[in-house]
């Protein structure tokens, strides 16, 4: 079940990573609904969120605690978003965003043509936001 995740996990596609261990990445998706969203992904080809095993499960929402603290803080948000789509790519993933107003939940209207200049923005507010909340070992460089 090779997905476009997969390639980018892979390094074949092109992908702003904010996270990466052994289990899980998270890197920006090229459709924000709010500058800093980022997705997280399992590097195990999982489709459906129900078929995870609970642990794995576990792992991946605390992976997605640690993004959604260090959005609220890059982007002084008073709340960071959680959804489990799924529908747009068949490989688990969830997406954490900057919220402040519950439209920001409705993904149907990202921005399908965010700026090179707002992605790296985005990505280098998060990873220093994750090294300042001491979550450092899970950024890559």
């Amino acid at each position: 079940m090779a997905s476009v995740f997969s390639a980018i996990i892979a390094g074949q596609l092109p992908g702003r990573f904010v996270w990466s261990d052994d289990e899980f990445v998270a890197f920006l998706t090229i459709a924000p609904v709010t500058q800093g969203h980022t997705l997280i992904v399992p590097r195990a080809e999982i489709d459906h969120w129900q078929d995870v095993d609970p642990e794995v499960f576990a792992r991946l929402t605390g992976v997605a605690q640690k993004i959604g603290q260090a959005v609220r803080i890059a982007f002084d948000a008073p709340r960071a978003g959680l959804l489990i789509a799924g529908l747009e790519v068949p490989h688990l993933h969830t997406h954490v965003f900057p919220a402040y107003t519950m439209g920001d939940f409705d993904i149907s209207g990202a921005d399908t043509n965010p700026s090179p200049e707002s992605l790296d923005e985005a990505q280098t507010k998060i990873k220093t936001a994750l090294r300042e909340l001491g979550y450092g070992a899970g950024v890559p460089d």
